[in-house]
């Protein structure tokens, strides 16, 4: 999971083929916390809306992976999340450790999606257990702050440095425009 907890970004990316081939081999050693923010002038609430609905989800997290979308329980405190790709066969598991409406979600990873099954055992999905992704939202003087914090490996550090700038952009252009 871009993101890393991304969909909403990291799991969007592990869809596309030479993405998957490198995660499912990967063997983690060292997560590094990365740090992304924007300002958007909307209220809390839109973002938030923006942020979790599934028509606009689908539009933000777009940069990731094309098509990529969430199976969730309405984004339930401790429910599980599945980022999934456009043919839904690759993604994470994850679960949603917080959920503080309006202000803070956080997701958990747990393991990979491969050819539509499950995997939490395995040596490459343990591998990704525990990272976490985080988005909070700040009112600052009548505008939000959209900040965004996830474990990543080295590995997909360049791919995040330049994907979330233009995630983030679209979650700005849905919460300005709409």
């Amino acid at each position: 999971m871009v993101s890393f907890n991304g969909c909403p970004v990291f799991r969007c990316i592990i869809v596309t083929g030479k993405a998957i081939t490198i995660f499912i081999n990967l063997k983690i050693y060292h997560m590094e916390k990365m740090n992304f923010s924007i300002d958007i002038i909307a209220p809390k609430e839109k973002v938030w809306d923006v942020l979790w609905n599934d028509e606009s989800y689908r539009k933000w997290t777009s940069p990731f992976a094309e098509g990529c979308y969430a199976k969730t329980d309405n984004w339930k405190e401790g429910s599980k999340v599945l980022f999934l790709g456009p043919d839904g066969g690759g993604g994470m598991v994850s679960k949603v450790a917080s959920n503080k409406k309006n202000e803070f979600m956080s997701f958990e990873h747990l393991g990979v999606v491969k050819d539509g099954i499950e995997d939490t055992e395995s040596d490459s999905a343990k591998g990704w257990a525990g990272a976490k992704e985080n988005y909070r939202l700040i009112d600052e003087n009548g505008k939000t702050r959209l900040v965004v914090d996830m474990d990543s490996t080295d590995e997909f550090k360049d791919y995040f440095l330049k994907t979330w700038p233009v995630a983030l952009e679209k979650v700005k252009e849905l919460s300005e425009n709409n």
